[in-house]
């Protein structure tokens, strides 16, 4: 890596710091974890590549870590293999590459965008099983955990996201997400500091995400509020039931004022 100036170093440092934060605050890692990153090769996923690579060197807690790169088939993200591999080498990370597919004319119930991730998701466990991991991590950060919380509550009729750590009791796997509390300009602010290469992609089911929707909104709501993402992340553990109307045993159907 390149020799950094010292507001650059402690950019990066105030980024890992916060990482730590919510290792520590959400107690994701304990002695003795093997984590499996999923290694998509965009900005966030190589982010955390580096704070858990760095964060290994530390003795407590004592985790070790590999590396996945799923490649889905008939979706045409490029990543570069070679560089993906040469970069997780530098935090003596081991790297894996597997591929999966789907076919969205099989599950019409499902969006094209439920089955990908759903496809790569169950590859990670796939990988994560046979090699003794008991932990994936992912790179979601906050923009990703509060446009999720604005995706469900306005599509699904339902309050939930992606949390910190999701226990799989099912897999006896963890799912953990050490960049919670960064914001997506953090993440790219490292991004640009260590140079890490776009990542190529044309997704053909894109346009069909309300994803980028949601995220306008969240940027509109940061205007009317700036500190909205504090409230919205309060909002998640700060339940008020008894000013909530009751769940009804039969559904009615919704109605206009």
């Amino acid at each position: 890596m390149k020799e950094l100036t010292k507001q650059q170093a402690h950019r990066i440092f105030k980024i890992h710091q916060k990482a730590h934060k919510c290792i520590k605050d959400y107690e994701l890692i304990q002695d003795g974890d093997k984590l499996l990153i999923g290694l998509s090769g965009g900005k966030d996923s190589l982010a955390l590549v580096e704070i858990l690579g760095e964060k290994m060197k530390v003795f407590h807690p004592k985790f070790s870590v590999i590396a996945a790169h799923i490649y889905v088939e008939n979706i045409p993200y490029k990543a570069d293999l070679n560089y993906l591999n040469d970069y997780c080498m530098q935090f003596n990370i081991p790297f894996i590459h597997a591929s999966t597919s789907f076919d969205s004319d099989t599950d019409h119930r499902k969006s094209p965008c439920f089955l990908c991730s759903w496809n790569r998701r169950k590859k990670l466990f796939e990988i994560a099983k046979a090699n003794g991991c008991n932990k994936i991590a992912l790179g979601h950060h906050q923009d990703d955990i509060l446009e999720t919380l604005l995706m469900n509550m306005c599509f699904q009729g339902a309050i939930g996201t992606m949390p910190p750590i999701l226990k799989m009791g099912k897999f006896n796997i963890n799912i953990i997400r050490p960049l919670s509390l960064h914001t997506e300009k953090e993440i790219s602010e490292l991004a640009e500091i260590r140079k890490f290469p776009q990542q190529s992609k044309n997704c053909p089911f894109e346009k069909d995400s309300h994803r980028s929707s949601v995220k306008n909104l969240l940027q509109q709501l940061e205007k009317l509020n700036p500190r909205v993402r504090n409230s919205l992340w309060s909002s998640m553990t700060n339940i008020q039931s008894e000013y909530l109307p009751k769940e009804l045993k039969k559904k009615i159907k919704s109605f206009n004022i």
